[in-house]
C-alpha cells in the first residue's frame, strides 16, 4: 500500500494549486481518504476527508470554500483543489486512509498509510 501526494508548489497569496494523491497497487475508491497538513513547529491536522457515512466532504473550518476534494476513480486519483490560498495555507500536505472508526471525521488517529508528502509555500 503506497500512497503519493503531488503537485505542490510555491504560490503567491490568492492563488490556486491541485493537489493529487495516487494509489499504487490497490483501488483508492475501496477507501475513505483525507488530506492533512503539517507546518513547521505544528502538529499534522486534518484539512479535508470523504466521510465514511455517505462519502461527502468535511472540511476544516479554515479552508471551507476556499479548498474541494473530490474523485477521478478512472485514474484512481483524489485531489484538493486549493483556491484563494493565504500564507497559514503553507505546510507539508498528505493524503491517508482511514484504517480505524470513530465518531469525528479526518481524525488524525484514524488515518494511516501515509505516503510522501507534497510541500505548499504560499508566499509573496
Amino acid at each position: 500500500v503506497q500512497l503519493q501526494a503531488s503537485g505542490g508548489g510555491l504560490v503567491q497569496p490568492g492563488g490556486s494549486l491541485r493537489l493529487s494523491c495516487s494509489a499504487s497497487g490497490f483501488r483508492l475508491d475501496y477507501y475513505v481518504v483525507g488530506w492533512f497538513r503539517q507546518a513547521p513547529g505544528k502538529e499534522r491536522e486534518g484539512v479535508s476527508c470523504f466521510t465514511s457515512s455517505d462519502h461527502s466532504a468535511y472540511y476544516t473550518d479554515s479552508v471551507k470554500g476556499r479548498f474541494t476534494i473530490s474523485r477521478d476513480n478512472a485514474k484512481n486519483t483524489v485531489y484538493l483543489q486549493m483556491n484563494s490560498l493565504r500564507p497559514e495555507d503553507t505546510a507539508v500536505y498528505y493524503c491517508a486512509l482511514r484504517l480505524y472508526t470513530s465518531d469525528y471525521e479526518c481524525y488524525l488517529p484514524d488515518f494511516g498509510s501515509w505516503g510522501r508528502g507534497t510541500q505548499v509555500t504560499v508566499s509573496s
